[in-house]
């Protein structure tokens, strides 16, 4: 199989994971009903929103947390998904110097593949022994795949050391194919592992917060606390609340929220350092001809709208809207985020079907 045959073979595996903490990426294990991803990409949740090219953004429950291996689960068995069988392939053949692809999809980014060698098949942390590799990783790429030249998942991407020249670390697929097998001979039920026996334990063998085995403090999965908001972030969310939308649907990171207007895609990000609230709807993308009637129509709005920009930044058109948090409460940023939303549905039509602009590609 040629390289971007593989690469697009996974396009559909590879999912986008978003929590109110963090993001990162998964892989879907069809046959099994899960997606695999790290530890640290969930942790302190026990829901998460995923989304892939071919998973509609969905909320799904955390089944399995492994702090040791930096493993979770994520259970999709509910949802419509296609059988497909993933080949889990030991990684005792690989050798150093072999090449490795690893891919990402960082939330509300795109699909990502980087190609890079073995550099150390042994690579010694807290007793596990690591696939160090150089093919360029990003914070966003934590639980991705990683993929021998046959297109056989190899390693999970765990972790990068930040300036340390596109160093990456994976785990080898090994241990993951043992905790699957002893998480599927329990039932698949909620489950974690000990830290201090490494025993996996199911939420059901806890006893009064106590591993089973060994009597260390442990937290049930279903004991997870759900999120909730404080200060600016809270204002915000009961504002998008108040106008409609599924708040767990729309977090998609720390201080980020998504949401779906007709047909417009738009942003909403709070800048804690800068105190400034910014909502951004990708309206479509530039034509790649007769593009000054487009740029005067654009001059022309911005001179009577109120509070709102529309811009361009590469081959993105956008309309903005900025707030400073000293003046936030649900009642004006309500006003002003709707004013935002019915404007950003508006424009969409206009610039694709009077100026020729595209589409922009869903999120």
């Amino acid at each position: 199989m040629k390289r971007n045959e593989i690469i697009d073979s996974f396009r559909d595996l590879v999912i986008q994971i978003a929590t109110p903490y963090s993001t990162g990426t998964g892989f879907l294990l069809p046959n099994e009903g899960i997606i695999v991803t790290n530890e640290h990409v969930i942790r302190d949740n026990n829901r998460v929103v995923v989304k892939s090219a071919a998973l509609d953004k969905s909320i799904v429950k955390v089944i399995y947390v492994d702090p040791k291996y930096d493993l979770a689960f994520l259970d999709v068995s509910e949802l419509k998904i296609e059988k497909r069988a993933i080949s889990l392939e030991g990684s005792a053949n690989l050798v150093e110097g072999d090449k490795v692809i690893a891919i990402g999809h960082p939330f509300g980014l795109k699909y990502t593949a980087t190609e890079g060698i073995i550099s150390n098949m042994r690579h010694a942390e807290q007793s596990i022994n690591y696939i160090q590799h150089d093919a360029a990783l990003n914070p966003g790429n934590s639980g991705g795949p990683l993929l021998n030249i046959d297109g056989q998942i190899v390693g999970v991407n765990t972790f990068i050391i930040k300036n340390g020249n596109n160093i990456g670390f994976s785990l080898p697929v090994k241990y993951l194919k043992d905790t699957l097998d002893i998480f599927v001979a329990k039932g698949k039920l909620e489950s974690i592992r000990c830290n201090s026996c490494l025993n996996i334990i199911s939420d059901k063998e806890i006893e009064n917060s106590y591993c089973i085995h060994c009597g260390s403090k442990v937290i049930r999965i279903s004991d997870i606390e759900a999120y909730e908001p404080v200060g600016v972030n809270k204002t915000i969310e009961s504002m998008l609340i108040s106008a409609g939308y599924d708040i767990d649907l729309s977090r998609r990171g720390p201080n980020q929220w998504h949401i779906k207007k007709g047909s417009a895609n738009i942003n909403v990000s709070y800048h804690m350092k800068s105190g400034l609230i910014i909502g951004d709807a990708y309206l479509g993308l530039l034509p790649s001809t007769n593009i000054k009637p487009l740029y005067t129509y654009l001059l022309k709005e911005n001179h009577q709208l109120e509070g709102l920009t529309l811009s361009v930044k590469g081959q993105d058109i956008i309309l903005s809207l900025l707030i400073y948090d000293q003046y936030l409460n649900v009642s004006s940023a309500l006003d002003l985020f709707n004013r935002l939303f019915e404007a950003a549905d508006h424009y969409d039509n206009i610039l694709v079907e009077k100026y020729g602009a595209s589409w922009r590609k869903e999120e």
